[in-house]
């Protein structure tokens, strides 16, 4: 087993270029739109994806010292994502609690040419979300609205196979109920 000496070092070889070893700054440059896509779908508002793109990257220069595999980097930054919004969803959660939340009217994520029902769809939608429970909320996402594999959503939220598919059925059938509701 080879050992990492300086994070920094960890950090050239997460992007391999022979000629040219990648900086911190060119790996966040990379991957900051994918991290921005995971942390706007799962957190759901486009206020504070900038914020959560910062937190994920923080955390990650943390930890970039403990990465066993650096071409694994994009894998390990969706990972250290989901981590950084829970910790959000939670933090919004007791800021509701609290009458805290001044986004509580959120923005929610609608293509502009969608028609009219379709929206209505997408919010009502995003309003169970806000209401379910943040690790079904995270595995419903990850998989039915990210079209990421089971296994990868075991792997992204950190539980076993089976918790995850039974996230994602408890997220699926939440949102029948509600949107029949209505």
């Amino acid at each position: 087993m080879h050992k990492v000496g300086h994070p920094q070092e960890v950090v050239l070889r997460l992007v391999p270029d022979v000629d040219h070893p990648p900086t911190l700054d060119e790996v966040y440059r990379r991957y900051c739109r994918y991290v921005g896509a995971i942390v706007l779908r799962l957190g759901g508002r486009p206020g504070e994806v900038e914020d959560l793109i910062q937190d994920v990257f923080v955390e990650a220069s943390a930890g970039v010292a403990r990465l066993r595999e650096p071409e694994a980097v994009k894998g390990w930054l969706a990972t250290v994502a989901v981590r950084t919004v829970r910790r959000r969803l939670r933090a919004r959660r007791a800021w509701r609690f609290l009458g805290l939340d001044r986004d509580a009217a959120e923005t929610v994520l609608v293509d502009p040419r969608a028609s009219p029902a379709d929206r209505v769809l997408v919010r009502a939608v995003y309003r169970v979300l806000e209401e379910m429970p943040i690790d079904n909320r995270l595995a419903f996402t990850l998989h039915i609205i990210e079209g990421e594999t089971m296994e990868a959503v075991a792997k992204l939220c950190g539980c076993t196979l089976a918790t995850a598919k039974r996230r994602v059925a408890r997220g699926q059938r939440l949102i029948e109920q509600r949107l029949s509701d209505e």
